[in-house]
């Protein structure tokens, strides 16, 4: 079992800016708690013993996170973060990386089957992909005997789609250490390369699996109408498979408490 997680989380959010006024979007509050403090709590429920997160803009409130949590959560931050894409932010953490991890984004909420499925798989390397979301800004994927070929926001892009990138991975060592090689390559061309791309560049000569859930529940928050979705559609799913997997105890049997 994997024991180490790496999220990125170094962006700058501006198209929340109104929602988030100085915060970073993993510090976005849904139904009352942060997205990234969601994540700290899924991921440590899931065997993750140590999660590093690259940080940049306002890294400070990261920080306090890793007060809060001494031992699990650790920071690194990527200095150049304005000018940079999530690719770099993932090359900063290659002095602590020491394993195998789950790669995150910062912004997302989900169902922590998504943590379990990649934990348990046989697999050493696993891009997770869910159905279609319909959700707007989505990047599809297009697979080739379940091995990543290429991927896309422009669905016409792709000669076939296989589904929906969620932004969870299972990256062995093997896997990053190649990544970072293609990716000083990339960053001679341009430094906002996003860690998608560089996935997709690696997949030409390193194979790249893909684990498809087809219901997962989840979202990405990158702006006010994402936002709205969550609310509206998101956190009911959620709330309604919580109901489903763990009920209580009574009310699955359809038992009603007897008067004593």
């Amino acid at each position: 079992m994997i024991s180490e997680a790496v999220i990125l989380a170094a962006g700058m959010g501006r198209r929340l800016r109104g929602v988030l006024d100085d915060a970073p979007k993993g510090f976005l509050q849904v139904d009352g708690k942060a997205l990234i403090v969601r994540s700290i709590e899924k991921l440590a429920a899931c065997g993750i013993r140590r999660i590093i997160v690259v940080t940049g803009y306002r890294s400070d409130l990261y920080d306090g996170l890793q007060a809060a949590h001494p031992g699990l959560v650790t920071t690194v931050r990527n200095e150049r973060f304005a000018a940079t894409g999530s690719m770099f932010s993932l090359y900063c953490a290659r002095e602590r990386v020491s394993g195998d991890f789950l790669l995150l984004e910062s912004d997302l909420l989900y169902e922590i089957r998504a943590l379990k499925a990649l934990q348990q798989t046989d697999l050493d390397n696993a891009i997770l992909l869910s159905g279609f979301t319909c959700s707007g800004d989505e990047v599809f994927v297009e697979t080739e005997k379940g091995l990543l070929k290429s991927l896309s926001k422009k669905r016409a892009d792709l000669a076939t789609v296989a589904g929906e990138l969620v932004g969870i991975s299972r990256v062995s060592l093997p896997l990053y250490q190649r990544m970072l090689v293609v990716a000083e390559s990339m960053f001679a061309r341009s430094m906002t390369i996003e860690y998608e791309e560089c996935f997709r560049e690696t997949a030409r000569d390193f194979p790249v699996p893909c684990l498809k859930l087809d219901d997962l529940v989840w979202a990405e928050i990158d702006d006010a109408q994402h936002l709205r979705r969550v609310n509206d559609v998101i956190l009911p799913l959620l709330a309604a498979k919580e109901q489903r997997d763990h009920p209580r105890p009574n009310a699955a049997r359809g038992i009603r408490n007897l008067p004593s």
